[in-house]
């Protein structure tokens, strides 16, 4: 596992959480929280979905990013549910 590439999946999944609280603000967390759900769902969607994209970068980065934005919205959700 290359380390820059997996700091450039935390960071996109971060940037992705916070794009996703940003457009749905009824379902932000916050920008600590959306940041840290979204660098998790980074990881995860680059070393999950990237390699069935292709493996190429520029895929791990993009499901990085998607996968972070849906995390943290999921984690909205679920917060207002409760």
């Amino acid at each position: 596992m290359d380390f820059t590439a997996l700091l450039l999946q935390l960071v996109s999944g971060a940037v992705g959480g916070n794009a996703a609280g940003t457009l749905a603000k009824a379902r932000s967390l916050g920008p600590l929280l959306n940041t840290v759900l979204g660098a998790i769902g980074g990881i995860g969607g680059g070393q999950l979905l990237g390699p069935a994209l292709g493996g190429s970068t520029g895929a791990e980065l993009g499901s990085s990013a998607v996968v972070g934005a849906l995390l943290t919205l999921v984690g909205g959700m679920l917060k207002k549910k409760a």
